[in-house]
């Protein structure tokens, strides 16, 4: 079987420039926090032990990682793994203990207040669970908001909220007060106020974990849509695993504020780098996520077999592969051959066998 190396950990996968440059960053709540990080003493020791230890929380612990322009990155965790301490680190809405943060070269922690106030508003917006609309303003001004925070005059924030409606789907609703809108229309009202800002990044955490599960898909929709129009760099916080699959070119997996695997939802699928992950991981239908590439074998087929690219899904393979009576040959970007692909391999995937052979 041929098999996909994981990006280097400071490289993103979807990009060589990088948005956001995260080296060694910790989070670490108490009286004395400057004493555990990087303590020799501590380095072998649990969150749970420290805890005990010191009376200190680890929320995020000695995290690098990079976020690419352009890329959806997505933080995911179950509850308590540190994943929302970590976003609010990226903007300092949580101020970090120690590590460095950078986005397009600017160092964010030595910004002062009122450069860090101009890069909430300008560079990068949050999008939050709770929808934080104000009661007694239309949509129109719940958009234009932050417009308003910035001296931004009348006519040109009320222009382009309206430009905002628009592109997040709520033409007719632009007169309505947040009560009288669904919660999906009120997320709507959120993402559009972030994006009316025209950020360089935008920051989701867990935007969609109060909706109706109809609601949430259409919103992740919704997420997709604006992303292939705008191409902006998003970081997203899910604890949903199917989520994160949707959304993320890049996941990054925490617990107990630790690092677990960063890759792409193949790579943590196809490839989890210990327990934790597979078990995270386990009941993901593989032939929905892998591509050919993970289970194509060295070989030859016949002349006039099908042919199929490395990066076609399983899933999607299988009318061709089980079409025909010979292995389909499986190309690269450049139509060079990689390997074979037969029946038996495909079934073996559907089956739920991460390795083929």
């Amino acid at each position: 079987m041929s098999t996909i190396t994981a990006p280097p950990l400071h490289r993103s996968a979807a990009t060589d420039v990088d948005d956001f440059t995260v080296d060694g960053l910790w989070k670490v709540f108490g009286n004395a926090p400057e004493k555990v990080v990087g303590n020799p003493q501590l380095a072998d020791l649990s969150t749970a032990e420290i805890l005990e230890r010191t009376g200190n929380v680890v929320a995020v612990r000695d995290l690098s990682f990079t976020v690419g322009r352009g890329e959806v990155f997505v933080i995911m965790g179950l509850s308590g793994s540190g994943k929302s301490t970590l976003i609010r680190c990226l903007t300092r809405l949580v101020e970090p203990t120690a590590g460095s943060i950078t986005m397009r070269g600017d160092d964010l922690l030595s910004l002062a207040p009122g450069p860090l106030r101009e890069f909430r508003r300008t560079k990068a917006a949050m999008v939050f669970q709770h929808f934080g609309l104000l009661p007694f303003r239309t949509v129109v001004d719940n958009i234009a908001y932050g417009l308003e925070i910035r001296g931004v005059g009348k006519a040109e924030r009320r222009e382009r909220a309206l430009e905002m409606v628009s592109l997040v789907g709520l033409d007719g609703y632009e007169w309505r007060y947040p009560s009288q809108l669904s919660g999906g229309m009120q997320q709507r009202v959120g993402l559009a106020r972030a994006l009316a800002g025209d950020p360089d990044v935008l920051l989701f955490d867990e935007p969609f974990s109060a909706l109706d599960p109809l609601i949430r898909r259409n919103m992740q929709a919704e997420i997709v849509r604006l992303h292939h129009e705008m191409g902006k760099t998003m970081v997203f916080v899910t604890h949903d695993l199917s989520e994160a699959l949707k959304l993320g070119d890049r996941i990054l997996i925490m617990r107990h504020g630790e690092l677990q695997q960063i890759g792409t939802g193949a790579e943590l699928v196809g490839a989890p780098a210990n327990d934790y992950v597979a078990d995270f991981v386990s009941d993901v239908p593989i032939a929905s996520v892998l591509t050919l590439q993970w289970i194509a074998r060295p070989g030859d087929t016949a002349p006039d077999a099908p042919t199929l690219p490395a990066d076609t899904v399983i899933a999607d393979a299988i009318p061709v592969v089980l079409g025909t009576s010979v292995p389909v040959r499986v190309t690269d970007a450049a139509g060079a051959v990689v390997g074979i692909v037969d029946r038996d391999a495909v079934l073996r995937a559907v089956a739920g066998e991460r390795h083929p052979s």
